[in-house]
């Protein structure tokens, strides 16, 4: 396969051909991921929908990319296709899902420590421009931006998304 870029220009690809055939199959996309493990590489697909996902939301989705991947030809490697749902804890990354989950509690552990504490809990009250403003249950808050984080995520997911 020939490659159309690196990581990130991949995910962009990827991204712009999984969104519609998600949209079609009833799906959100949530995420896509390309990583390489040990020798291994992973195009990871993340899906989504309200009630939750089931197995044959996945197979659908795998099987309605196979086609349009390969016509794409996006990845000079060869790669494992995964699709899945983004899971209980699932990661906030992009700037719709931090917008979608206002409201729910998040944990958030920071590359560097913040007086000494490095894992906060609480409840994602806004979010802008990648600025994170978590409520404490004690009704105290903290702003942080995302870049400060090594991951933000859902905590005690629940709700509908």
């Amino acid at each position: 396969m020939a490659s159309k870029g690196k990581g990130g220009n991949t995910v962009a690809t990827v991204w712009s051909i999984a969104e519609p055939i998600a949209d079609s199959l009833g799906l959100k996309l949530w995420d896509v991921r390309f990583e390489k493990e040990g020798a291994n590489w992973y195009l990871r697909v993340f899906i989504d929908k309200d009630g939750g996902v089931s197995i044959d939301d996945c197979v659908d989705m795998s099987h309605a990319l196979d086609k349009p991947l390969d016509d794409a030809d996006p990845i000079d490697q060869s790669y494992c296709l995964e699709v899945s749902s983004p899971g209980i804890e699932r990661d906030l990354k992009r700037d719709s899902h931090f917008e979608q989950c206002i409201g729910m509690k998040i944990k958030v552990k920071l590359i560097r420590p913040l007086d000494g504490q490095r894992e906060f809990s609480g409840t994602l009250e806004s979010y802008d421009a990648g600025n994170v403003q978590i409520k404490f249950e004690d009704g105290s808050g903290l702003m942080i931006n995302k870049k400060e984080a090594s991951y933000i995520k859902l905590d005690d997911f629940g709700g509908e998304i």
